[in-house]
C-alpha cells in the first residue's frame, strides 16, 4: 500500500468533481488516452509529441507524474487530496486502474473521508502534502501508517504521541534531500492556523472576527461571553450601523458544522432582522452545510479557517494596532515558482 498526493487542479476547479463521483482527476487535458502506455520512457514520447515546445525538464517532470498515475499507482493505495475550495484533506483508496474518460485521466477512487481538518495532521505531513507537485509519492515518517490512522478517525500518532519535531530543521532537510518546492502560501496559513488557534481560542475568536467586520467597515455588537441566543455579533453598514446590510454572525471555535446550523443562522437572522447572515466555524463545514449555502448565495456566507485567514490578511492593516500586537505579522515578497 502506498500513499499518493493527487491534486484535482491548480484552483481546485475539479474537487467537486472528484468527490461526487468517486474518482481522482488530474490535468494534461492535451493528452489522449493513456492505456497503452506500458513504461515510463513510452510516458515522455507521447509527452514530447503532444508538447513539442516544452523545455526537457519539463518534459521529465510531468512524464514521471503521468506515469505514477497511470502506471505505478496500484489498487488499495492511498491517495490524499489536499483542498484548494476549502482548509481541509480528503483521504481516499483508490478502487480502479487508469480510465481516459470524457476527455479526461481518472482513477476510481472510494473516499473515505472527506473533510479531514488540516489541524488533525503533523506538521511534518502538512509539508509533505504541500509540494508543488500535482501528483507524487508520499512516504517521509511514516506517512502511509499515520494517513490510515487518521483515515480511521485516529489521531495522527505523531500528535497523539507528544513528540516534538524541529519543523524548521525537518524544513531544511527535506528541501535538500529531495530538492522539492512547496507551497509558501500554504505553509504560512498553516502556521497562521497554529498561532490563532493558540491565541484566540472560545470567545476569544469571536474577538477577531468583529475586529475583521470593524476593518471591512461594519459597526458591531458584540455579545458577552456565555448563552447568546444564537447571536455572536451583529454588524451593520454606514456610519452608526443602520443602513444596510445589517449581518448576523454566529462563531464556532470547534467542531464541524452540519447544514443544521445553516437553517439555525436562518431562523435567527429572521428574529433579528438582520438582512445577511454569516457564519464562522473554525473547525470548517461538512459537505451537507456548503451544499445547502448554494440556495441562499444571496443571503448567507460561511467561514472555515482558511476564510477567516484570507479575511484577516486583507483587512490585516486596517486593524487596530491592539490587534496586531497581538497577531504581529510581516508582509514578504517571494518568487512564484510555477508547476513546470
Amino acid at each position: 500500500m502506498t500513499l499518493w498526493l493527487v491534486r484535482a487542479g491548480k484552483y481546485g476547479e475539479d474537487e467537486a468533481t472528484a468527490l461526487e463521483k468517486g474518482i481522482a482527476i488530474v490535468g494534461w487535458q492535451e493528452l489522449p488516452d493513456l492505456s497503452n502506455i506500458k513504461s515510463y520512457e513510452d510516458m515522455k514520447k507521447i509527452h514530447r509529441e503532444y508538447y513539442p515546445d516544452a523545455a526537457e525538464k519539463s518534459i521529465i517532470s510531468n512524464s514521471a507524474q503521468m506515469w505514477a498515475f497511470v502506471g505505478r499507482i496500484t489498487k488499495g493505495d492511498i491517495i490524499a487530496l489536499p483542498l484548494k475550495t476549502r482548509s481541509s484533506v480528503a483521504l481516499g483508496e483508490v478502487t480502479g486502474d487508469y480510465k481516459h474518460k470524457d476527455g479526461r485521466h481518472t482513477r476510481a477512487v472510494k473516499w473515505k473521508r472527506e473533510d479531514v481538518q488540516r489541524s488533525a495532521f503533523g506538521q511534518d505531513l502538512l509539508f509533505s502534502l504541500g509540494t508543488f507537485s500535482t501528483i507524487c509519492q508520499i512516504q517521509r515518517n511514516d506517512a502511509e501508517k499515520r494517513i490510515i490512522a487518521i483515515m480511521q478517525n485516529k489521531p495522527d500518532p505523531s500528535l497523539s504521541s507528544g513528540k516534538s519535531t524541529n519543523h524548521k530543521n525537518e524544513t531544511s532537510e527535506i528541501i535538500e534531500s529531495e530538492n522539492i518546492m512547496v507551497d509558501i502560501e500554504e505553509q504560512a496559513f498553516d502556521q497562521l492556523r497554529t498561532v490563532i488557534q493558540s491565541r484566540f481560542k472560545g470567545h476569544n475568536l469571536t474577538r477577531l472576527v468583529e475586529a475583521i467586520l470593524n476593518a471591512q467597515g461594519y459597526v458591531t455588537y458584540r455579545s458577552p461571553e456565555g448563552p447568546d441566543g444564537g447571536v455572536d455579533i451583529l454588524a451593520g453598514s454606514g456610519a452608526m450601523g443602520f443602513e444596510e446590510t445589517r449581518l448576523c454572525v454566529q462563531v464556532k471555535s470547534g467542531g464541524v458544522q452540519s447544514d443544521a446550523v445553516v437553517r439555525e443562522l436562518e431562523g435567527v437572522m429572521s428574529r433579528v432582522n438582520a438582512s445577511r447572515g454569516l457564519f464562522v466555524s473554525w473547525d470548517g463545514f461538512k459537505g451537507s452545510a456548503i451544499q445547502k449555502t448554494k440556495d441562499l448565495f444571496f443571503k448567507v456566507r460561511l467561514w472555515d479557517d482558511k476564510q477567516l485567514i484570507t479575511a484577516l490578511l486583507e483587512n490585516y492593516h486596517k486593524l487596530p494596532a491592539a490587534m496586531q500586537a497581538e497577531l504581529p505579522l510581516k508582509q514578504v515578497w517571494v518568487v512564484v515558482w510555477e508547476e513546470e
